[in-house]
Formats: C-alpha cells, structure tokens, sequence
C-alpha cells in the first residue's frame, strides 16, 4: 500500500501490497490436496491450513503498532472464526494472528481463535465482545446434516450482534451465503444472497474481483473518521484481489463507506476487465465500511487476500481501528453515507 497518493513513487516496491495470481472463482476443484493443507493463494476442498508461516508471521509483527488508537473501556474479547467451506485463503491464518498480536501487543483485546462453527453458540458467545470472521467463505455457519443446530448458530450470531456486540469481516466473509442463479433465456447468471440476514449485515456478497496485479486507486470517503486516519486524505493505490458487490446488494443507504475505489482513475482497460453484463451503473465500488446492526456495530475490509497485505502497518492500523469500533472504544460516524 502505498502512502504517496495516487502515484506510484519509489517506495511502490516496498509498500504496494502483491497478491498471488488468484481467483475467487475458479471453475475446478483440484485433483489431490497435500498433507499439511493447501498453500499457493486458495484452493476449494482441501483441508484448511491452519499455521502462517513464520518469516509471514515475522513480517507482519514488524508492522503492528505499540499501543491502540483507544483506551478500551474494560477488557475486551474477540473470538476470531476461520470457517472456510467454499473457496479457503492460506492468509487466513495470518490474519487470525494479526487479530491475536495487535491485541497482544495493544493490550486492546484478547483473542480465541476457532475453525469450528460449533463455537458460535450463545452461551459461548457470552464470552466474547466481538466476532472477527475470516475469509470466511460458503455457508459457514452450518451443518448440513442438522438444520436444528444450523438455525441455532444463525439465530446466536443475529442475535449477537444485535444485541449490542461487534463483527468485524475482512476480504472474502463477504463470498459467503450467496449463490449463482441461471439467467433466464439470453441473460447471464447472477448472484443471488441466500441468507438476506447476513447479507445485509456484511454489506453486500461477491459478484467480480479485479485480481493482481491491477493497481486499484481508492478514495478516502470520510478522511474525518478515526478508522481513516492512518491514511492520506488525497487517497492511495494498492496491489490486491479486490472484491465487488452486485449494484442490489450493497447500498451506501445502509452503510457508511470509509474507502472505496476511485473508479475515475482506473483505466479503461482494467474497467473492461469487469464483465458488462453484470457491472455496476453507479461506478460506486466500496472496500471498507461500517453500519449499525440493531444495537451493535459491523466493520468490513475488502482486501486481505494476500499475505503481504499484512505486513503494511496502514492496513494493520486500519484493522486495529475497525476492532476496536465494533468493539465500542471507538466512536465513529456511522450513518448511512447516502440519507
């Protein structure tokens, strides 16, 4: 990532984040999965990997900050979920270590880290004062084999938040609950949420991805907003697989955008990259955001598919202040961007 605006300096090297040449989308599933679990970007039913490795985890260590943007009002935990059932991100370790350290390091929170969703109960729920899902992808939640304990993790995570905790999401907890619908005669597929609830809470689910090495420029929507503060106000660039929503799906009515894409600065080329039938009127490509979800609070990053991102103190910085909002240490702004 870089801090030098919409330019790309001398320091593009070592601060424009690289991602490998991944899809969130691809068309098989492969043919043999190793041992240990499956390591080059994702892959779809291979066993999670469940360990960063550790010059990763050394590097994203160098990036974390001393001390946390907020004083926590009284002593926080985070339980971080690493639930993968459709596409699975080896980043997904990294990130759920990047949670546990910055609160470590911070003293902001504490942390529980689970691939089980059988963690998500409301007894074990009552634990935790935030939820951090990771890459969480497919219907994570449930068991296809007991709709009863399906419903009850839905109906605890609702209610959860609702109630007053936080959720935070990064990269694709948003390629979750949602499926392909055949068009009709002469139409393209679309995507469709299959769990309206959670949809709306996340902000929106996965349509496209712009893949590395498009250089994205994004905007600053609110450079007033303490979950912002880390970056320039003019905007930056960075190197990583970015997610989109169908134009149905997420709405700056219901959240409020902290960064987005500067859809007037990408090329034509890399415009056209998206597929026409399905792409978006408005230009409006939002990366980060908050909202309200009844009396809890909701913060959600695009990007974080690849491990280098995580070696940016921006980015950890900006992860630390979306923490701690959904936490409730920090306040922000949190009105819908459009009344």
């Amino acid at each position: 990532m870089t801090l030098k605006g919409c330019h790309v300096g001398a320091a593009l090297g070592a601060l424009i984040l690289t991602g490998h040449a991944a899809f969130a989308q691809p068309a098989a599933q492969p043919a043999n999965c190793p041992v240990d679990g499956f390591q080059g970007g994702f892959s779809k039913g291979c066993p999670q990997k469940q360990f960063a490795s550790p010059a990763d985890i050394s590097a994203m260590m160098a990036a974390l900050p001393d001390k946390p943007i907020a004083t926590p009002k009284s002593l926080r935990h985070v339980l971080v979920l690493c639930r993968a059932v459709g596409w699975v991100h080896t980043s997904i370790p990294l990130a759920a270590k990047m949670v546990e350290y910055l609160g470590d390091k911070t003293g902001a929170w504490m942390t529980t880290i689970t691939y089980d969703a059988a963690a998500i109960t409301p007894e074990n729920l009552s634990h935790y004062d935030a939820i951090f899902l990771d890459s969480t992808t497919g219907q994570f939640l449930d068991d296809p084999n007991d709709q009863a304990t399906t419903d009850m993790r839905r109906k605890a995570l609702m209610d959860f938040v609702k109630g007053g905790k936080g959720l935070a999401g990064i990269h694709a907890a948003s390629d979750s609950y949602h499926m392909s619908q055949p068009g009709t005669a002469g139409e393209t597929a679309v995507q469709v949420g299959t769990w309206p609830e959670f949809n709306e809470m996340i902000g929106g689910y996965f349509k496209f991805h712009w893949t590395y090495p498009t250089l994205i420029p994004v905007k600053v929507d609110d450079p007033k907003s303490p979950l912002t503060a880390m970056f320039p106000a003019r905007g930056f660039e960075i190197v990583d697989e970015t997610y989109t929503f169908p134009q149905d799906s997420f709405s700056r009515k219901r959240v409020h955008v902290l960064t987005s894409i500067n859809y007037k600065r990408m090329s034509a080329e890399d415009k056209a990259r998206e597929p026409a039938a399905t792409r978006r009127t408005d230009g409006d490509y939002a990366l980060s955001y908050i909202q309200r979800v009844g009396n809890g609070r909701m913060f959600y990053e695009t990007h974080g598919h690849d491990e280098k991102i995580y070696f940016s103190r921006p980015f950890i910085l900006h992860m630390l202040a979306g923490i701690q909002y959904v936490l409730g240490d920090i306040p922000a702004d949190d009105s819908p961007s459009e009344k």
